[in-house]
């Protein structure tokens, strides 16, 4: 466990960037720190591995204060992640991943090898090894960046905004995939992000910092957003709040249903004839959507569906065909309907096959009975 006691930092100037922190990190989950600019939540991160060093209080790794063995020594047993990813240029990819393991003293051939299996952990060939930083996109920067922080095996990772400098479709894939190790691994992650959103997706905790580095509420992501302790965290987590906490929510009973499909290639005329209320869903040869097309598209089409005459949008997955609620939340079945250009959200089994739609009005109605019962706060 981590825990910051009574923690301050003052600096020189008067300024107060941490104003005695409490806050105790379960070990094993994502604690998120955020708030807006000047909370203190990258101070805070950067005390944990005393590239900050506090003015007041303490901050325990394990009940030992982290000032009782060497800054570097401390910084070598601890994963870091930075915007950016932080990546010495003059080195390959494989031997930034192994620049920790042979500073512990492995064996750099070991460590090499060790750092190509990282690789694959975050979900990069093993190929890239060879290449340099600059020669990666920067999504593969960040994954390069998040197995070099792996590779001594550090039970801590801190991680300070690591992927707020890519583009959201890239961001979104790097939080899936830090999810998905952190269901394997299981490191305590302290994370810093400004986005609510990110916050409560990754979050297993979420501690709402204020300007001048005060904390102001310290919860689950489903009870911060149900109930922020004051104006300050509920105008912070957004009006619309209710929308966020339905990723909370499970979708169970919002029912799947048939839809119109077609293969792609197929005469336009055949497919028009096999249209639901204007709309299919094009699919390719192991039935996987590709997207949709209308009863216009078509009547202008004198060939075949092509890739060209598809509208993208409103994918649902599922595990199987009778409850939308195996996909996870009520927030992921009505985005995908309510972006779907049929008003359809596609869903799919564990093969990414189409096994029918989830209907906006079906969500709606979903979202009605939860609102009901008390599961969406006002």
């Amino acid at each position: 466990m981590i825990e910051f006691q009574s923690v301050t930092k003052r600096y020189p100037d008067g300024t107060v960037a941490v104003d005695a922190l409490d806050l105790a990190i379960d070990d094993g989950k994502i604690t998120v720190l955020v708030g807006p600019s000047g909370c203190g939540k990258t101070t805070s991160l950067r005390m944990v591995n005393r590239m900050v060093e506090p003015s007041e209080g303490a901050v325990l790794v394990d009940g030992e204060d982290v000032r009782a063995q060497s800054s570097s020594a401390l910084r070598r047993g601890i994963g870091y992640v930075i915007q950016n990813a932080g990546l010495f240029p003059h080195r390959t990819v494989l031997d930034n991943v192994a620049t920790v393991p042979v500073l512990n003293g492995t064996n750099k051939a070991k460590a090499r090898t060790r750092a190509a299996e990282l690789l694959e952990v975050v979900g990069l060939d093993p190929a890239f090894g060879k290449r340099y930083p600059a020669q990666l996109s920067g999504g593969q920067q960040q994954r390069v960046g998040v197995a070099r922080a792996l590779a001594a095996d550090p039970p801590v990772l801190l991680m300070d905004e690591p992927f707020s400098a890519v583009d959201p479709v890239v961001r979104d894939e790097l939080q899936a995939e830090l999810l998905r190790l952190q269901g394997e691994l299981g490191k305590t992650i302290v994370f810093v992000t400004h986005d609510i959103d990110e916050a409560i997706k990754l979050g297993d905790k979420v501690a709402v910092l204020r300007v001048g580095g005060r904390l102001a509420q310290y919860d689950t992501p489903s009870a911060l957003l149900a109930s922020p302790v004051d104006d300050f965290v509920a105008s912070f987590v957004g009006r619309d709040r209710g929308y966020r906490a339905l990723t909370f929510l499970p979708a169970t009973g919002v029912p799947v249903d048939p839809i119109a499909s077609v293969a792609l290639g197929t005469p336009a005329a055949t497919a028009r004839d096999r249209l639901a209320d204007g709309w299919a869903v094009v699919v390719d040869e192991r039935n996987r959507p590709l997207g949709w097309v209308s009863d216009a598209t078509l009547s202008t089409v004198e060939g075949e569906v092509l890739a060209g005459h598809l509208a993208s949008g409103g994918s649902l997955h599922a595990v199987d065909a009778e409850h939308a609620g195996n996909a996870g939340s009520l927030r992921n079945a009505l985005d995908a309907a309510l972006s779907s250009p049929s008003g359809v959200g596609i869903a799919v089994d564990a093969s990414g096959a189409v096994v029918g739609g989830v209907r906006a009005d079906a969500v709606v109605a979903a979202l009605a009975r939860a609102r009901s019962t008390g599961q969406v706060p006002t």
